[in-house]
C-alpha cells in the first residue's frame, strides 16, 4: 500500500499540471429528457481537449487504480498486461509519464520506434488509451453512485426530490465531462470488474455501455448503495441490477401479480362503495404495497423463514390485514357497523389500529408461515422497536441465532420515517449483539406528502429514507406504478436480508389519491398535486393494459378475476351482518397458547407463596459471591464486594443486590428466562449489581455467574443497552409480548429518564391490555429518591404512573377471599415502592408465579442499596412467605395501639428517615409508621386494618416528594374512602413546586428536616381546616 501511495503521489503533480492546461470551458446545461427516452448526445465539448477533465488518479479514478494495484499485488496475471507493466515500471523508478508501455500488437510484433517523435507519439497514444478507459470506468461509477438522481421514480412526474444543486453528469450528452468525445461513442472499451453490464462480454461500445447503465439505474428503479463499505455487498447489488435481462418474469408470475393487484385495488373500492363516509385510511395510490409485502414474504419463506412479524401505521392497514395476513373479511367489515356491541374485554381501539396473528400455508412455497401484525397507536413509528423486540424474542426461543427462521417487516410513511427520532433509535439497535434481529425489511409508503405538509417542509434530506444510510442499509427506490419493478425490488430486498442478514429499505414512491383520510380535502393545501392525481390513471388499469398488450391475459380473464373477488367481498359483507358482538380477542397479535383457558381466562386465581427453601437461598447466594470460571482475575474492589456477599449469606441476610440475585436465580432454576436490559445494567448505575465480571488481564473475557446456578437452568440475559430509552423500552416490551414464561426487565439509569420513553409507557404499557386484550408482564425498574442530587436525578415521577391507574378512589371494593389476586387481575398495572430487599425479592417472583401478566412498575432505591438497616433476613424469604402489600409498625406503638397519637403512612426510603427521627425524639410508642409497599392496586383492606387498629390517632401521609408530585394526590382520597371519611388525612412533605427537587444540598436538608418536624409535631394540625 505504501508503494501505491508513493506511485499516486508521484503521478498527481504531473496530472494536475496537465489538467490545469486542458480543462474545457463550462458545459451548457443539457435539456431534460423527454418521453422517458434515452438521452441524445449534445456536442458540448472542445474536441481538441487532450485529457479528461477529471485528473488521472484524482477523485474516483484513484479508487479504481487502488483496486487494480491490490489485484496486481495478489496476482500480476489477474490484471491486463498493460497494468502489469505499468506497476512494474513505477516500482522500478520509471517516471510516471513513461511507465506505461503498449502491449504487443495483434500480429505479435512489438512496435518499432523510429525515433524520438515516434516514441513520443506512441507514449501519447497509450496514455490517452489509459485515460479513456479510466474515464469510462468513472462514468460507470457515476451511474452506480448517482443514477438514482435521474431515475423515473415519481408516478406523478412532479418529483419532490430536488437534486438541482448536485446535477448528475451522465448520459450521452455529458461524456465530455469525463474527457471523452462524440467519436468515442462507438469505440469498444474494456469493462472493469466492478460492473456486470457486459454480461458475458468483457468489452462494449461506449454507446451500449451508457444504454445499459440507463436501463439499470435510470428507469423505474433507483438504487442507493455505493455508500456501503463492503465490497462483496456492493458487488452483489450490482449483479442484481446490472446483469442484462435479469428483470424478467414468467407469464405465471405476471398473472399472480395481477391477481394480487386486483385484490388490493378492489378491496379499497369495495370499502369506499359500502362506507363512503367512514375513515379507513385506504391504500389508494399505493395499491402495489400488497403484492410488495406478499413478494417479500414469498421469497423469505422460500429461504426458510417460518414467522414474519410486521408493524405498520394506519394507512393501508385494513388491506394488509385482509390480503396479506388473511384476516376474515367479515370480521373486518363488521368493524364498520356502528351498532356492533363491544364485548366486556376492555375499551377496544379503532379498526385501523388493531393487530392480528395467523398461521397458514404460503401458496407460492407450499410451506407453513406465521404472520403477526402488531397492534399500535396513532403515534407513528412507535411500533418499530416493539416489533423488533418481539422478533428477537421469537428468534431466541427458537434458538434462531442467525435470523433464518424469524424476521420482521416494518412499513413506514415517508414523513414519519424522516421525522420521527424513534426510527433512528430502532436502526441503531439493528447490529447490537443483544438486540439484533439479523436484518429487517423496511418498506416506505412514500406518498410524497405528510398529512398537509410538503416534503420540502418535512425533511432536510433529499429522500425520506436517508436515515437508513447510517447502518449501511441499501435503499431501493421504485416507482410504485410499475408493479413488476416493485416485485423485482422486493425479491432483491428479501434475498439481501436472507443473504447478509442486514437491514434493507424499499422506497415505494407513490401518491395518496384521497386526503389524509377519506373525509379530508387535500386541495386546500396541495392543489396542483391533486389536480395531477385526479388525472392519474389507476395502477391496476395501467398494468392490465400492459398484460393484455403482451398477450399474457385477455380482458375477459381480467374481468372474471375482478368479478370473482367482488363476489367474495359481497358474501363476507352479508355474513358480517350476523355479527352482533365485537370480540377484541379475535384481533390478538401475540397469543400465548396453553397459558390461559380456551376463552382467554386465567387457569386459577390462586396466589402461591413466593418464598424459597433455605438451601436454595444459600446456593444462589454462594453463586453470587463466587467467580465460577477458572483462572479469572477480577478487580480488587469487586473481590471485597463478593466477600461481603458471602459474609451476608453466612449471616442469613441479604441486601438489595443479593435479594435481586436470589429472585433472578430462583426463576432461572425453575426454567424461566430472565432478561435485564437498560443503560449500564450489567454493573448497575450505582455499582451494586455486578452481574457481569470482567477479567482484568484478558480483554473482553467476561463471566456471568448467574448462568452457573443449575445445569438445566434457563439462560440469563443481561445487556447494557445503547443510550436510548424510547427505543430500548419499546424493544423490551416487544420481547415480553412473545412469551409469558420470561421475566423481562428494563431499568432506567435514573428514574426520571423514563420520560423520553413516555410514548411507550402511555400508549402500550398502561393501556395495551384495555385496547388490544394483550397482557404483558414487563417490569420497569426506576431508581427514585430525594437525596440532594438535583432535579434531574431524584424523582421517577410516581404521580404520572399513579394517575394512569384504573382503580376508583371513591369506591371501597368488596372484600372476598381472593381479593388480593383479583385486584391484581383487574388492574391495568402494578405500582410498588419496596423498602426491603425481601419484598423486592417477592414482588419479582410474584410477577411470574401469578396466573396472569401485568406490567410492574418498581420505584427502586439508591441510598438504600447500601443502607445498613435495609437488609432482610432469610426468614422473610422462606416457604410460606409472600410479598407484603403493607408493612405494619412492629415496634412499641403496635403493642399499645390505644396510646398512639399519630399514624404516619409512607412508602419507600422516607421510612428509614422517619424511624430514625422518631427514635431520636423518643416517640416510638406514640407514633406508628406504616409502609404502603404496593401503591396500586391500592391495598384498601390492609390500610383499613391499620387505620382501625389506632382509633385515637390522627392520620398523616408523609412523603419526601413535593405536594403536587409523588403519591399524595393518589393515596389521600383512597385512605379517606377506606376510613369512610371519619378522619382527615393530613400531609407532611415538601410544598408544591414545578421542579422535582432542589439543586442545593443545604436547601435539600432543610426541606427534609421541615417535613420530619411536621410528621412528629403532634400539634401541627390542630388549627388546620
Amino acid at each position: 500500500m505504501h508503494r501505491l501511495r508513493t506511485t499516486v503521489s508521484r503521478l498527481r503533480p504531473l496530472t494536475a499540471a496537465r489538467t490545469a492546461q486542458s480543462l474545457p470551458p463550462p458545459l451548457p446545461r443539457p435539456p431534460a429528457a423527454t418521453d422517458g427516452g434515452l438521452r441524445t448526445f449534445q456536442p458540448a465539448r472542445l474536441l481538441n481537449t487532450p485529457l479528461a477533465s477529471e485528473p488521472f488518479l484524482n477523485g474516483t479514478s484513484s479508487n479504481y487504480v487502488e483496486e487494480m494495484y491490490y489485484a496486481w499485488l495478489e496476482n500480476p496475471r489477474s490484471v491486463h498486461k498493460s497494468w502489469d507493466v505499468f506497476f512494474r515500471n513505477v516500482n522500478a523508478g520509471v517516471p510516471p509519464g513513461a511507465a506505461y508501455q503498449s502491449p504487443l500488437s495483434l500480429g505479435g510484433t512489438p512496435p518499432t520506434l523510429s525515433g524520438p517523435q515516434t516514441a513520443a507519439g506512441a507514449q501519447a497514444d497509450t496514455q490517452r488509451l489509459v485515460e479513456d478507459h479510466l474515464a469510462v470506468h468513472t462514468l460507470i461509477r457515476a451511474y452506480q453512485v448517482r443514477g438514482h438522481h435521474i431515475a423515473k421514480l415519481d408516478p406523478l412526474e412532479i418529483s419532490c426530490v430536488d437534486f438541482d444543486d448536485t446535477p448528475c453528469a451522465v448520459g450521452f450528452q455529458n461524456v465530455g465531462f469525463y474527457g471523452l468525445a462524440e467519436s468515442d461513442l462507438d469505440k469498444v472499451f474494456r469493462l472493469p470488474k466492478t460492473t456486470f453490464i457486459g454480461g458475458d462480454d468483457g468489452g462494449l461500445p461506449l454507446r451500449e455501455i451508457i444504454r445499459r447503465l440507463e436501463v439499470a439505474y435510470c428507469q423505474h428503479i433507483g438504487v442507493e448503495f455505493m455508500f456501503i463499505n463492503d465490497v462483496e455487498q456492493c458487488q452483489w447489488i450490482r449483479q442484481k441490477f446490472e446483469t442484462p435481462g435479469i428483470m424478467q418474469f414468467t407469464e405465471e408470475q405476471k398473472r399472480t401479480l395481477l391477481a394480487r393487484m386486483i385484490r388490493s385495488t378492489r378491496f379499497e373500492e369495495f370499502l369506499q362503495r359500502k362506507w363512503s363516509s367512514e375513515k379507513r385510511f385506504g391504500l389508494e395510490g399505493c395499491e402495489s404495497l400488497i403484492p410488495a409485502l406478499k413478494t417479500i414474504i414469498d421469497k423469505s419463506s422460500e429461504s426458510g423463514v417460518e414467522s414474519v412479524i410486521m408493524g405498520m401505521p394506519h394507512r393501508g392497514r385494513l388491506n394488509v390485514l385482509a390480503n396479506v395476513i388473511r384476516k376474515e373479511l367479515d370480521q373486518i367489515f363488521c368493524q364498520f357497523d356502528s351498532k356492533l356491541e363491544a364485548a366486556d374485554e376492555g375499551s377496544g381501539d379503532v379498526k385501523y389500529h388493531l393487530g392480528m396473528y395467523h398461521k397458514r400455508m404460503n401458496r407460492v412455497t407450499d410451506r407453513p408461515i406465521t404472520l403477526s401484525l402488531v397492534a399500535n397507536p396513532s403515534h407513528l413509528e412507535a411500533v418499530d422497536p416493539v416489533v423488533q423486540g418481539k422478533t428477537k424474542a421469537e428468534q431466541f426461543y427458537l434458538g434462531d441465532s442467525e435470523g433464518k427462521r424469524v424476521m420482521s417487516i416494518l412499513i413506514h410513511g415517508d414523513a414519519a420515517f424522516a421525522g420521527q427520532g424513534i426510527v433512528y433509535e430502532t436502526f441503531h439497535l439493528s447490529d447490537l449483539p443483544s438486540y439484533s434481529t439479523h436484518g429487517t425489511v423496511h418498506v416506505v409508503v412514500n406518498n410524497q406528502i405528510g398529512f398537509t405538509t410538503d416534503p420540502r417542509m418535512a425533511r432536510s434530506s433529499p429522500y425520506p429514507t436517508d436515515v437508513a444510510r447510517v447502518v449501511n442499509a441499501p435503499i431501493f427506490h421504485v416507482n410504485a406504478d410499475d408493479p413488476e419493478a416493485v416485485m423485482y425490488v422486493c425479491n432483491v430486498a428479501a434475498e439481501w436480508r436472507n443473504t447478509f442478514h442486514k437491514d434493507v429499505v424499499v422506497d415505494l414512491v407513490c401518491y395518496r389519491r384521497n386526503g389524509h383520510n377519506e373525509m379530508d380535502e387535500p386541495m386546500f393545501t396541495q392543489p396542483l398535486m391533486y389536480k395531477q392525481i385526479k388525472k392519474q390513471k389507476a395502477v391496476l388499469q395501467k398494468y392490465v393494459e400492459k398484460l393484455v398488450g403482451e398477450g399474457v391475459v385477455t380482458m375477459q380473464q381480467y374481468e372474471e378475476e375482478v368479478a370473482k373477488y367482488d363476489r367474495i367481498c359481497e358474501e363476507a359483507y352479508t355474513h358480517s351482518k350476523d355479527e352482533k358482538i365485537l370480540h377484541i380477542k379475535h384481533w390478538l397479535d401475540s397469543p400465548w397458547p396453553g397459558f390461559f383457558t380456551l376463552d382467554g381466562q386465567p387457569r386459577s386465581l390462586n396466589s402461591p407463596s413466593t418464598g424459597l427453601p433455605e438451601q436454595d437461598l444459600v446456593h444462589i447466594g454462594n453463586i453470587a459471591a463466587s467467580v465460577p470460571e477458572q483462572d479469572f482475575t477480577i478487580h480488587g474492589g469487586l473481590s471485597r464486594i463478593l466477600r461481603g456477599r458471602a459474609n451476608m449469606v453466612s449471616q442469613r441476610v441479604c441486601d438489595w443486590a443479593l435479594g435481586e440475585y436470589m429472585a433472578f436465580g430462583s426463576l432461572l432454576k425453575e426454567g424461566i428466562h430472565v432478561r435485564l436490559s437498560g443503560q449500564d445494567v450489567e454493573r448497575g448505575t450505582f455499582s451494586h449489581r455486578h452481574h457481569v465480571l470482567h477479567d482484568q488481564n484478558v480483554d473482553k473475557r467476561i463471566c456471568i455467574p448467574m448462568n452457573y446456578i443449575s445445569p438445566d437452568q434457563a439462560p440469563y440475559t443481561v445487556c447494557n443497552s445503547s443510550l436510548s430509552e424510547y427505543g430500548v423500552l419499546g424493544f423490551e416490551l416487544g420481547f415480553a409480548m412473545a412469551s409469558p414464561n420470561a421475566l423481562v426487565l428494563w431499568e432506567a439509569q435514573f428514574g426520571d429518564f423514563h420520560n423520553t420513553a413516555q410514548c411507550i409507557i402511555d400508549q402500550f404499557i398502561s393501556s395495551g391490555q384495555a385496547k388490544w386484550v394483550r397482557q404483558n408482564g414487563i417490569v420497569l425498574l426506576l431508581p427514585h429518591g430525594m437525596e440532594g442530587m438535583g432535579p434531574e436525578h431524584s424523582s421517577a415521577r410516581p404521580e404520572r404512573f399513579l394517575q394512569m391507574c384504573n382503580d376508583d378512589p371513591d369506591v371501597f371494593p368488596k372484600l372476598t377471599e381472593d381479593f388480593e389476586v383479583r385486584q391484581l387481575y383487574e388492574c391495568n398495572w402494578i405500582v410498588v415502592n419496596c423498602s426491603t430487599p425481601a419484598n423486592y425479592f417477592h414482588v419479582l417472583r410474584r410477577q411470574i408465579l401469578q396466573p396472569f401478566r401485568k406490567p410492574l412498575i418498581v420505584f427502586t432505591p439508591k441510598s438504600l442499596l447500601r443502607h445498613p438497616e435495609a437488609k432482610s433476613s432469610f426468614d422473610d424469604m422462606l416457604p410460606g412467605t409472600h410479598f407484603k402489600r403493607v408493612i405494619p409498625d412492629d415496634g412499641p406503638a403496635a403493642a399499645h395501639p390505644q396510646n398512639v397519637k399519630r399514624v404516619v403512612f409512607c412508602t419507600g426510603k422516607i421510612y428509614y428517615e422517619l424511624i430514625r427521627e422518631r427514635k431520636n425524639r423518643g416517640m416510638d410508642d406514640s407514633v406508628a409508621v406504616v409502609r404502603i409497599e404496593q401503591l396500586s392496586p391500592f391495598p384498601f383492606d390492609l390500610v383499613k386494618a391499620e387505620s382501625d387498629r389506632y382509633p385515637n390517632a390522627d392520620l398523616v401521609w408523609c412523603q419526601e416528594e413535593h405536594k403536587n408530585q409523588g403519591y399524595y394526590d393518589y393515596v389521600k382520597p383512597r385512605i379517606r374512602t377506606t376510613i369512610e371519611r371519619s378522619r382527615p388525612v393530613w400531609y407532611a412533605g415538601r410544598g408544591p413546586a414545578s421542579a422535582p427537587a432542589t439543586g442545593n444540598k443545604q436547601t435539600h436538608l432543610s426541606e427534609l428536616q421541615r417535613l420530619l418536624d411536621t410528621s412528629f409535631d403532634l400539634s401541627a394540625f390542630n388549627f388546620s381546616s
